[in-house]
């Protein structure tokens, strides 16, 4: 299993986290989902109390990850292997990206 905490401007608005199947979940943390002024991260992942999951990585989260040569750089660069999306996203969207949405690594332990 692998794990991601989903931010929001710098904020921790939930987790992403990757099974060992494969199979992926998203949860919004309880103080976010309280806080009427907190936004949504996404219009397909809106607040809810519930559990999405998806046998594949979510469309919202496999849209900020870097296309042809440049996912290939990455892979490269960092040896990782093409189809290891949620492995690509965690080194790519850990500082620098588009929206406000940035992932942070959380260690196995």
């Amino acid at each position: 299993m692998r794990m991601a905490k989903v931010l929001y401007k710098q904020e921790e608005a939930g987790s992403l986290i990757q099974h060992d199947d494969g199979g992926f979940e998203f949860n919004y943390l309880e103080d976010w989902l309280n806080n009427p002024d907190k936004p949504a991260i996404s219009l397909t992942l809106p607040k809810s109390q519930q559990t999405y999951q998806s046998p594949y990585l979510f469309p919202f989260f496999y849209n900020m990850l870097p296309e042809g040569t440049n996912r290939q750089v990455v892979c490269t660069e960092m040896r990782l292997d093409t189809d290891d999306y949620f492995g690509i996203l965690l080194t790519t969207a850990a500082y620098d990206t588009i929206g406000a949405i940035t992932l942070k690594r959380v260690s196995e332990s």
